[in-house]
């Protein structure tokens, strides 16, 4: 490890071995690098590496910081704690939960677990889930327990209306049902450890002697929950160091406390604070636009990024009539960089909702854009793949009620719902679990239910019993085999079916990986790894497909080409934070995140109308664009055939006969309101869109007709205004209607993005319903029917 390597901040960081540290780290500006040099310095400096913790929130980051530590200080690094809060937690309670009544083989329950005990608890106090959702039942147990708030406080600090009491009602049993089953929820993963630790001190006092230097990455995320863990282990050695940046603090709606970060010099008044300024992503007008953003906000520490970069491209802005231009401008953009030999990989999309996503993902369907959506638990929450893991918890925790009935009928054994609620009705008045009941059946049950459960009973307990002698790749295959869990899906061939037998045998390989990593694996570890995987980790290395992503997912990513879209009031920022400073501040928070993800170029875009939530709005645009100075802008509102109602666009400019009229730009207000000379309406310009013909020919519609315009050879849907003549070259199957699918007949030689060559084989249905039989070249991939309606193909001229 040589020290030089570091910036004068980061050495000074990584320097700073005693008290109490607060870095200040801008986006961009090195903090990773900074905190693990931190931690191999204080190993060279003779600290023993069980005595060292980092923690951070996902565990891709903890993987990352562990190899990065690994690599400076060789294998002594390898006792150094370093998890997430919530697998740090696990951890402890592995060892310890006996002591508050729990089992060490308690499941941790995802977010299908808990709904699916929400609404049996909902169903025995007979309360409407319509009126009181579960969802929303969820969220409030889950805010109230970041903040350490049990039933009765919860309800305490409440409205004490009525809903407040059924929600009150509806903890109060969740807990018990929690407890009865030995199964904590996530949030219960820190609230036990803390629990643990104020009711036997002897515990956390271990702890604290044990963890002498504790290091928090991303500390603006963090909860009252978190903020009094890392507390409570550092009170004694004081040793703490942590690592954020509140003006990436944008997580306020799930919890996260900006104050902790903000008044860590209010509980550490000794306290020294770095900061890391010099960032190592973005150009320099990059930068300048993200400082311009965020240094309106009154709630921050003073910061200001810089670089040694140059100013690199100018920002370009783009103002288009609608959300299907804004989306065909986006498509246009990056297929012009693309021809100039950018990857696709190298593209993000960034939106403040999810909702906006739709038309972009349907303009990128048209113009041939492999895209990926990235954001949520994709995998784990396929229905086979939560299958067996509910298996597998099962051998682990027969308490787990919750699996039991997810798994007591899959694959189908004729146990129906009535059965179920039977056993289930049996198991609550003897106090067992349901599984035990399962096996102690109740005399109510008929001669076929009961031959069904005992057959179910007799499959669980040969599947524990192969527990003890198999390791845990050969576990898993067998519970799959012998429950039949992927046979089912082989009786019919399609491409659902196949997908899911896909799906299944990756889950061994997931497996098989995770045994191969680990020097002891056990199926409760598996479990508890695939329990604390979150939707950053999912994100991996995808080369060929543009990311599209909400604003809140892109944190702590970044792309060298970055488009923000739907910068406009009201929706960016939120129509909820206009009225409301804190979250204002959040929103452009918000901003300067988004802005600060572009390492070289950056695109902002906004829309005059907006279709959203099947209404139609009118908006200026954000705030946030007049924030930034003209200087670093670029407005490319009139280039490239796009933004054109006749007469090409200005920015800011009324429509008038002849062209656009320029008025004042406006830092608080956007644009001047759009005025119509006598007689002249603002929306039906005098002018004609070429538009593609399913033959490929070009043909004259008003603009109001028009469904599809040419963009580049491309028909993409939507009105496209100011487009010049174009001959397609192929024509893309639309993504919301296909009138007549007779352009496609057998024998034409089409090219699938995914699929490569083929030939259509037949043509069957119509509109949305329309399907395309294509036998393709690749013998791998064979025969396939599509949906014609959404199908990434095109028809090759021969």
């Amino acid at each position: 490890m040589n020290l030089n390597d570091l910036n004068k901040e980061q050495r000074l960081a990584a320097e700073t071995l005693e008290g109490p540290l607060l870095v200040l780290a801008g986006a961009g500006s090195g903090k990773t690098r900074a905190l693990t040099y931190r931690v191999a310095n204080l190993l060279e400096h003779g600290v023993p590496p069980w005595a060292i913790m980092a923690i951070t929130f996902t565990n891709k980051a903890a993987k990352e910081m562990r190899e990065r530590i690994e690599k400076l200080a060789g294998e002594g690094a390898g006792e150094i704690w370093v998890s997430t809060f919530h697998s740090g937690c696990a951890k402890i309670l592995r060892r310890d939960i006996e002591k508050l009544g729990y089992t060490r083989s308690f499941t941790i329950y995802d977010d299908d677990d808990q709904m699916s005990a929400l609404k049996e608890i909902l169903k025995k106090l007979n309360i409407d889930d319509k009126f009181l959702p579960p969802r929303e039942i969820k969220s409030k147990i889950s805010d109230a327990k970041n903040k350490l708030l049990g039933p009765q406080d919860w309800f305490a600090q409440s409205e004490r209306d009525y809903r407040s009491q059924l929600i009150y009602d509806v903890y109060n049993a969740y807990e018990e049902k929690l407890k009865s089953s030995n199964s904590l929820d996530f949030d219960d993963l820190i609230v036990k450890t803390l629990e643990l630790f104020a009711q036997h001190p002897p515990v956390l006092e271990a702890y604290q002697r044990k963890i002498r230097y504790i290091h928090v990455d991303e500390y603006q995320d963090t909860n009252y929950a978190q903020y009094m863990l890392v507390r409570l282990l550092a009170a004694q050695s004081r040793n703490l160091c942590v690592v954020g940046d509140d003006d990436q603090s944008i997580y306020g709606w799930r919890g996260a406390d900006i104050r902790n970060i903000l008044d860590f010099e209010k509980d550490f008044p000794d306290a020294r604070v770095i900061k890391l300024e010099q960032n190592y992503r973005s150009t320099a007008n990059i930068l300048d636009a993200a400082n311009q953003v965020i240094a309106l906000n009154a709630n921050r520490k003073d910061k200001a990024l810089w670089t040694q970069q140059g100013p690199g491209e100018l920002i370009r802005l783009y103002r288009a009539g609608d959300e299907r231009e804004e989306a065909a401008w986006v498509c246009q953009q990056i297929r012009d960089l693309k021809s100039r030999g950018e990857d696709l990989g190298r593209f993000a999309v960034l939106y403040r909702t999810n909702a906006q996503s739709r038309v972009v993902e349907e303009s990128f369907v048209q113009a041939g854009i492999r895209y990926r959506m990235y954001g949520g638990l994709k995998f784990y929450d396929r229905k086979e793949v939560k299958d067996i893991l509910a298996y597998l918890r099962v051998l682990v925790n027969p308490a787990d009620d919750i699996s039991v009935r997810r798994i007591i009928n899959v694959p189908k054994r004729a146990i129906g719902d009535t059965t179920v609620n039977e056993l289930a009705r049996h198991a609550a008045q003897e106090d067992m679990p349901l599984l035990t009941a399962c096996m102690d059946m109740p005399e109510s049950l008929n001669a076929r239910a009961r031959k069904s459960v005992e057959k179910f009973s007799e499959l669980m307990m040969s599947l524990t019993m192969m527990q003890e002698t198999m390791k845990l790749t050969e576990l898993v295959q067998y519970v799959i085999d012998t429950v039949g869990l992927e046979s089912q899906y082989t009786k019919e061939d399609n491409d659902e079916n196949r997908s899911r037998v896909e799906n299944i045998r990756e889950f061994v390989g997931a497996v098989k990986e995770f045994e191969e990593k680990s020097d002891h694996p056990t199926l409760t570890d598996y479990l508890e790894n695939v329990s604390l995987v979150s939707d950053l980790d999912e994100m991996g290395e995808d080369g060929g497909a543009v990311t599209m992503m909400t604003l809140h997912s892109a944190k702590g990513l970044e792309f060298p080409n970055v488009f923000m879209v739907g910068m406009e009031e009201n929706l960016f920022p939120s129509a909820r934070s206009r009225d409301d400073e804190a979250r204002m501040e959040e929103e452009r928070r918000l901003c300067y995140v988004g802005i600060t993800r572009a390492r070289e170029r950056l695109f902002l875009s906004h829309a005059s109308r907006r279709m959203l939530y099947n209404q139609i709005q009118f908006n200026d645009r954000s705030r946030f664009i007049d924030d930034i100075p003209a200087r670093l802008i670029e407005d490319v509102s009139n280039a490239g055939g796009h933004g054109g109602f006749a007469g090409g666009r200005k920015p800011g400019g009324n429509w008038q006969s002849g062209g656009w009229q320029q008025p004042a730009w406006s830092r608080s207000g956007g644009f001047a309101p759009m005025q119509p000379q006598a007689g002249q309406s603002n929306w039906q310009p005098k002018t004609s869109y070429n538009v593609a013909k399913p033959t490929g020919q070009a043909q004259s519609f008003s603009s109001w007709n028009a469904k599809s315009a040419t963009v580049g050879g491309v028909t993409v849907q939507g009105v496209q205004r100011g487009m010049g003549a174009q001959q397609p070259k192929a024509v893309v199957s639309q993504a919301h209607e296909v009138e007549k699918p007779s352009i496609y007949a057998p024998g034409d030689h089409v090219l699938h993005k995914k699929f490569g060559r083929g030939a259509v084989v037949r043509v069957s249905g119509s509109g949305s319903d329309a399907r395309i039989m294509i036998r393709f070249d690749d013998v791998r991939i064979g025969v396939k029917e599509l949906a014609l309606a959404i199908a990434p193909i095109i028809r090759l001229e021969e």
